[in-house]
């Protein structure tokens, strides 16, 4: 038990990932029920609050992200008890910006030094996963302020949950073209065509220049 917290410490961007990639696995039997959006919420805070523990062991400023992360946690207990629609949107807006800066400090992490680190290489997908949730946010966001923004194939004329967009925003980001979930509004499709951007430079810039500093390492060694 001590190794494994020793571990947690010492790569806080690998406890991050891990808790991420539970949560699309636990999502979907959240979703339909009061107790499960409640659940939902939860897991949304501590991914929150890992996110924040990360960003301490960057170069990132942690009091931008406490100063983000508490509002959004407080929207988001109220969203689980009282989803208006003013509600949801702030959410998705603050969501968003706590997940950007999130990554934008890991990514300074990552690019800091020609040093790569087990906790870096986890910082890889961490980063991914993070951008993909402030995406998704920013969908919920631009879902509120423009209705019937996406549509899909079963229930075309219906809100898109949580887990469709998540579903868009991961498909977009990277690359695959495997979601079912199209937007067809202006502004919908201007944050798609944005995080497409984002997904092709991520893999050019960071993952590309990771992936060289490794091979190099291996071979002076």
């Amino acid at each position: 038990m001590t190794s494994m917290l020793g571990h947690a410490r010492r790569n806080p961007s690998a406890v991050l990932l891990v808790v991420q990639l539970l949560g699309v696995l636990v999502y979907p039997a959240m979703e339909g029920s009061r107790s499960g959006r409640v659940g939902f919420e939860i897991l949304g805070i501590v991914v929150l609050v890992l996110a924040v523990v990360s960003v301490r062991a960057t170069p990132g400023l942690t009091w931008v992200s406490v100063c983000l992360g508490i509002p959004a946690v407080a929207l988001s207990v109220v969203d689980a008890f009282n989803p208006t629609q003013p509600v949801v949107a702030i959410s998705g807006a603050l969501h968003a910006a706590f997940y950007f800066y999130a990554a934008y400090s890991l990514l300074r992490y990552m690019l800091s030094d020609h040093e790569v680190s087990v906790d870096e290489l986890f910082a890889t997908g961490a980063t991914f996963t993070l951008v993909a949730w402030g995406f998704a946010y920013l969908y919920v966001f631009v879902q509120v302020l423009v209705p019937g923004s996406f549509t899909a194939a079963v229930d075309p004329a219906n809100d898109r949950t949580w887990m469709e967009l998540l579903f868009l925003s991961f498909t977009t980001l990277s690359s695959t073209g495997l979601s079912d979930i199209v937007p067809i509004t202006s502004w919908g499709r201007s944050v798609v065509m944005l995080e497409q951007l984002a997904g092709l430079g991520y893999v050019a810039m960071v993952v590309s220049r990771l992936v060289g500093l490794t091979i190099t390492k291996r071979s002076n060694t």
